[in-house]
């Protein structure tokens, strides 16, 4: 037990331990990118399975998805290719040649 003297700064060091704990907890919750929805896909490199001339199919985890590629008129990417998404435009993907 503390001397009487000592009970308001013991309870108000725990209350901003307490403050600086949660503040800690909640940037630390914050830093992290969303990990579901189609947001998520945007960077992600995803395969060709029906040409982009400029709408066409790519693969991306597994999932079959619409594309549209940046590059509409200048070239169609053909089947096999590997492209990057980077954008989502409703539920199309917007790609763009990868490296």
């Amino acid at each position: 037990m503390l001397p009487e003297r000592w009970d308001l700064p013991v309870v108000a060091a725990g209350v901003v331990v307490e403050a600086l704990d949660s503040a800690y907890w909640f940037r630390w919750s914050r830093r992290r990118r969303a990990a579901v929805g189609a947001e998520t896909l945007v960077g992600t490199v995803a395969d060709v399975v029906e040409a982009l001339d400029p709408v066409g199919r790519v693969r991306v985890n597994g999932e079959l998805w619409n594309a549209r590629s940046v590059l509409a008129g200048v070239a169609p990417l053909e089947a096999g290719s590997r492209v990057r998404i980077v954008a989502i435009e409703e539920l199309t993907l917007v790609v763009e040649p990868a490296g």
